[in-house]
């Protein structure tokens, strides 16, 4: 019998998407269906830094993957016109994927100049802890979709998990660096739930 994979996120859905959002994911969502692309943002919350990278890299397709159909709503309504519910010219690179990334992993074949994780659920109880996203496991997946001289960068508020991060590094094979890198503003960082100063980066590459 296959091992069935743990479950890394919390809820699907939080309040009633109002009747555009609802137009939205239900006629535009299907065309922005991701098969291949550069750059993978993976636990997006509401987009803003998936839209600071389409802004960015107007040439790349930037993919961003979000379970959460709220994060998913707020991403399209932004990226969209509110007349006309076309997607603007500076994000037309985006790419949506509304579940599981792990489901799209295994049906892609894209090597990621970058894939970023920012502020993963750290699921900070002992009994939770084997739901947390970045197990050496799964970092070793990621690594396996990394175009040469690929990184993944991790951002996190919450300095326990991102220490649990670093001892489960040692049993993947990438190497780890920690940047001096300038806070990336998301919703999910001005809340830091943590309480703590600022997020902690990492990079990594494989060896």
């Amino acid at each position: 019998m296959e091992k069935q994979e743990i479950r890394t996120f919390g809820r699907r859905h939080g309040k009633k998407l109002s009747t555009r959002q609802n137009w939205l994911v239900e006629n535009l969502l299907p065309n922005l269906k991701p098969t291949t692309g550069d750059i993978l943002e993976i636990g997006f919350g509401a987009g803003e830094h998936v839209r600071d990278l389409a802004r960015e890299n107007p040439e790349k397709i930037i993919i961003g993957a979000e379970p959460f159909m709220n994060g998913v709503a707020s991403l399209m309504s932004a990226i969209t016109d509110e007349k006309t519910n076309r997607v603007l010219d500076e994000y037309t690179g985006i790419r949506i994927w509304a579940d599981d990334v792990r489901d799209f992993l295994r049906d892609t074949d894209s090597k990621f100049e970058q894939i970023w994780v920012l502020h993963p659920d750290p699921w900070p109880k002992a009994r939770h802890e084997k739901r947390r996203l970045l197990s050496a496991d799964f970092l070793t997946t990621l690594s396996k979709y990394l175009a040469d001289n690929g990184e993944i960068i991790i951002g996190t508020d919450h300095w326990e998990y991102f220490d649990w991060i670093l001892e489960q590094i040692k049993d993947t094979n990438l190497v780890a660096t920690i940047p001096d890198m300038a806070i990336i503003q998301t919703r999910y960082q001005h809340k830091n739930k943590a309480g703590t100063d600022s997020p902690r980066y990492l990079i990594l590459k494989n060896q």
